[in-house]
């Protein structure tokens, strides 16, 4: 797989992107989430968490929890927000490599990991764009890595 990019016109078509992402998930996936503040991280991981659990579930950030787990069809998930770390070595303290051993994880921020990072992972990086009529939106770039590729 090579990186692909997608026009995201609105918080709909984020969400929407996340439900087609959510339903390839296995167990032991790794997705990192990046952009800036507001670009969408949040938003893309709520359409991929009620692809597979329920279209109203409700899945808050997990910027103070740090992780939000949900069981989900065929696949747990792990939400993480690594946003306030100050230090990579506490992601021991919250549980990142033993939930990545049986879930997928979503985790924003991951530059947060430094060295800690995975090898096999999905990177989803959004940011603020517009399309070719000027319309103001999104653009997603799904880059694959290790064994994604």
């Amino acid at each position: 797989m090579i990186a692909e990019t997608v026009w995201l016109k609105d918080a709909a078509a984020t969400e929407a992107l996340g439900a087609r992402i959510g339903q390839t998930l296995k167990a032991g996936d790794i997705i990192y989430l990046t952009g800036d503040l507001g670009a969408g991280k949040s938003c893309l991981a709520r359409g991929l968490i009620r692809s597979r659990t329920k279209p109203d579930q409700d899945v808050p950030s997990p910027t103070f929890t740090l992780v939000q787990t949900y069981e989900a069809e065929g696949v747990d998930i792990a939400h993480f927000d690594l946003y306030r770390l100050t230090d990579p070595e506490e992601v021991y303290e919250i549980g990142l490599f033993e939930l990545a051993e049986d879930h997928a994880c979503l985790i924003e921020w991951p530059q947060r990991l430094g060295h800690l990072g995975f090898e096999d992972y999905l990177e989803i990086h959004l940011e603020a764009g517009q399309d070719d009529a000027g319309h103001q939106g999104r653009i997603a770039t799904l880059t694959p890595h290790g064994h994604y590729k």
